[in-house]
């Protein structure tokens, strides 16, 4: 009987694997997509900061041209720069990337600020 049960498992490991592949790709897309958000919160928060660092001590144009230093134009980069009393501020806003930069939805925002600063002469 032992013997009769074996033949009819056979290929069930082969089986069990296709049907498990779809879900397996699936959870490798998601997390994917998940360390792509990350990283964008990332680049965003940065490019912020250093935006906002150039800003506060070379004004608005430099504020523009550190925000963009780092980052290509997949990721939609949007900066705006603005001084707020003795505060220089910048936000960043890219687009939230799906699998790859440049297919994207929705937007992240980094923002950023510095003390002013003049330049020495």
């Amino acid at each position: 009987m032992a013997a009769g049960r074996a033949d009819r498992d056979r290929g069930q490991v082969a089986i069990e694997f296709v049907g498990m592949v779809p879900l397996i790709l699936l959870i490798v897309a998601a997390v994917w997509e998940c360390v792509l958000i990350g990283y964008a919160f990332s680049l965003a928060g940065n490019a912020a900061d250093e935006a906002a660092r150039a800003g506060a001590v070379k004004g608005a144009a430099a504020c523009d041209a550190a925000a963009r230093e780092h980052i290509g134009e997949a990721w939609n980069l949007q900066v705006v720069c603005e001084e707020s009393g003795d505060i220089y501020r910048a936000r960043v806003t890219l687009a939230v990337p799906v699998f790859y930069p440049g297919l994207n939805f929705g937007a992240i925002d980094g923002t950023g600020g510095a003390s002013m600063e003049k330049e020495g002469k």
